[in-house]
C-alpha cells in the first residue's frame, strides 16, 4: 500500500477513533486496567488505537494487522506499542495470554466474526476482557434534510461490494454470547448534534463517502449530495446518525 494511502487511511481512523472515544474510556475505566495488564488489539491498522491506549496507560499494548504495510506505518509513527503482522482468526499467540483483546471498527469487515472472537477468546485470560469497541451498523442509518437518503442505501451497497456486512452491529450481543463470554455489557453510542461542524472531520467523511460510492452514482449526483450535505450542516439542520455498537465480555474462570 502506497504511503499516500495509508497517510489518508490514518487520517480517517483517527477521526473515527474520536467518535468512540467516550466508550472507550468508559469501558476501560470500568475493568480498571493497569500497566500490568497486557493488551492486545486485533486489526489494529496504522495504530491509531494501540497507541492511544499505551499512552494513556503506560504501557506497550500489542497490534496486529493482515495488512504488512499498515503495521510498517504503525511501528514509525508508535515506538511505543509493538506491532505485528498476521490473521486474526489464527492469533500467533500462546492460550491465555493477554488480560484485555480488544477490536474497533474491525468484525463488519471480516468473513468469520465468529472465528475472530474465538480466537480473541482463546488467546485472553479467564478473567479477562474481549471488547469490540465499535461496529457500525449501516442498516439502520438516519439522514435529514429526506434528500440525503439515497446516500444511506448507496453505501450499503458499496460496502457489500467491497466484502463488509454492513449490519453486523445488531448482532454484536448476539456473537458475544455465542462466544460463550460472561458478564456481557453491550450498547449504542449516543448522538448529538450542535455547535459547528468540524470541517476537517466532514471533508475526510466525504473523501470516503466520495471513493465508496463511485461505482454506484454519477459523479454530479455525489457532488450535488455534497453540496446539500454541507449546506445543512451550515444551517443546523443536518442529521446523521449511524448506529454503532460495542460490546464487552468476560472469559469465564475455568
Amino acid at each position: 500500500m502506497q504511503q499516500e494511502t495509508l497517510e489518508r487511511l490514518h487520517s480517517r481512523y483517527l477521526v473515527q477513533a474520536t467518535w468512540t472515544a467516550s466508550i472507550r474510556e468508559q469501558l476501560f475505566d470500568s475493568i480498571q486496567i493497569q500497566g500490568k495488564h497486557k493488551l492486545l488489539e486485533v486489526g489494529s491498522g496504522t495504530g491509531v488505537v494501540s497507541a492511544e491506549i499505551s499512552q494513556r496507560f503506560s504501557f506497550a499494548s500489542i497490534g496486529i494487522d493482515t495488512d504488512c504495510s499498515a503495521v510498517a506505518f504503525a511501528r514509525n509513527n508508535d515506538p511505543t506499542s509493538l506491532y505485528l503482522a498476521g490473521d486474526g482468526d489464527n492469533l500467533p499467540f500462546q492460550p491465555a495470554a493477554f488480560d484485555v483483546v480488544v477490536c474497533h471498527f474491525l468484525l463488519l469487515w471480516v468473513e468469520n466474526p465468529e472465528q475472530i472472537l474465538d480466537e480473541m477468546v482463546r488467546v485472553t485470560k479467564p478473567g479477562g476482557w474481549v471488547m469490540a469497541l465499535a461496529e457500525p451498523d449501516y442498516g439502520g442509518r438516519i439522514d435529514f434534510p429526506l434528500e440525503l437518503e439515497p446516500i444511506g442505501q448507496a453505501q450499503i451497497q458499496a460496502l457489500i461490494n467491497q466484502g463488509a456486512n454492513p449490519y453486523l452491529g445488531r448482532t454484536l450481543s448476539a456473537l458475544f454470547h455465542s462466544a460463550q463470554l460472561t458478564e456481557i455489557r453491550s450498547g449504542l453510542l449516543g448522538g448529538e448534534w450542535q455547535g459547528s461542524i468540524n470541517k476537517d472531520q466532514l471533508e475526510s467523511e466525504w473523501e470516503t463517502l466520495a471513493q465508496d460510492l463511485s461505482d454506484l452514482l454519477p459523479a454530479d449526483e455525489i457532488e450535488r449530495f455534497r453540496r446539500i450535505d454541507h449546506e445543512a450542516w451550515e444551517m443546523g439542520t443536518r442529521v446523521l446518525f449511524v448506529p454503532t455498537f460495542y460490546a464487552a465480555g468476560r472469559v469465564p474462570f475455568i
